[in-house]
């Protein structure tokens, strides 16, 4: 704060000033420096010397750049002079269109008379822009096969273009849910069937009545696939039952299997002496090598499921005598 006058002081004259005059003031270098403007009359100052570098020069517009290339190339771009028109904008902007002028829109929007559409209802028309293949008659030449009939059959469906039997074997492969890893396999198991030597037949153990030679079989591996399961497939399973003759003692039942049951049964077997079997590598595909493997065994009468399936048949046989006992109340 300043210093307050004594009004009481008499021998000398007291000045009084104000605050005011006694603030502070700009800094002389601030004061004293002068803005300098250049006119329209005064000439800009000059450019530096040195080129500008890549990244220091404007690059030209897109607009420009093809205008350029049509130049160059002779198929003529865009016209710079002349804008984009105003019509153009607003039929790609639909709320400039709300706020334009009535006359603009009326120019955008196309008018039509009232009571008319601009597209028909009804169900004639395509009914007549359908082709058919046949009364057309529309030329098949370079096709390797003949196009589809119309209507397509159902079992042209996108879940079941696959065999049943391979759909059911894959089915049988997953673990965990990995459906890719069971594909993977069965076209490892397929593969090899196609690309082994033709098997060789043993008499003892015939495949099924009906079966191709032993040469065709590497050709089609599903039907080789086919067979190999159908036949070590039981016909019959064994049920315990108890009561059925009285007390508590179980008597054993065969009971027949559907095809379904008897390939699911087939499979588990042949999946149980594979994972038996010894690994002669390292990979994921060695399983299903000892799966194709086992199936080749089978089709030549080396396999140990042939015992199975007999023992199963044996058994059955024994306790058919088991159908004719009624079960006692």
């Amino acid at each position: 704060m300043p210093p307050r006058p004594h009004l009481f002081r008499a021998g000398k004259p007291t000045t009084i000033v104000s605050w005011t005059s006694q603030q502070a003031q700009s800094p002389l270098c601030l004061r004293l420096a002068t803005r300098r403007c250049i006119s329209a009359d005064e000439k800009p100052l000059p450019k530096a010397d040195a080129e500008p570098g890549p990244n220091q020069e404007q690059l030209p517009h897109v607009s420009e750049e093809a205008a350029i290339t049509g130049k160059i190339t002779g198929e003529g771009g865009p016209e710079i002079e002349q804008g984009t028109p105003v019509q153009e904008i607003l039929k790609r902007d639909e709320e400039s269109q709300e706020k334009a002028p009535k006359v603009m829109q009326e120019q955008v929007q196309p008018t039509s008379p009232k009571g008319t559409r601009s597209f028909s209802t009804s169900t004639r028309p395509r009914q007549e822009a359908m082709i058919s293949f046949e009364d057309e008659g529309i030329e098949t030449s370079g096709h390797k096969f003949d196009l589809p009939a119309l209507p397509l059959p159902a079992n042209m469906h996108l879940k079941y273009r696959y065999s049943p039997i391979v759909k059911q074997v894959t089915n049988l492969l997953m673990r965990d849910g990995k459906l890719s890893v069971a594909q993977r396999n069965m076209a490892t198991i397929l593969n090899h069937l196609r690309t082994a030597s033709p098997p060789t037949i043993n008499p003892d153990r015939p495949l099924i009545p009906g079966a191709p030679p032993a040469s065709h079989l590497p050709l089609n591996p599903i039907l080789y696939l086919t067979l190999a399961i159908d036949s070590v497939a039981p016909l019959l399973r064994i049920r315990a039952q108890k009561g059925i003759a009285g007390g508590g003692a179980a008597l054993q039942v065969p009971v027949p299997l559907s095809l379904r049951q008897r390939r699911r049964q087939a499979v588990m077997w042949i999946l149980d002496a594979a994972s038996k079997k010894p690994s002669r590598g390292s990979g994921r595909g060695q399983f299903a090598q000892r799966v194709a493997e086992e199936l080749v065994a089978i089709t030549e009468g080396r396999s140990g499921v042939w015992d199975r399936r007999g023992g199963i048949h044996k058994l059955a046989v024994s306790a058919r005598a088991n159908l004719n006992i009624r079960p006692r109340r």
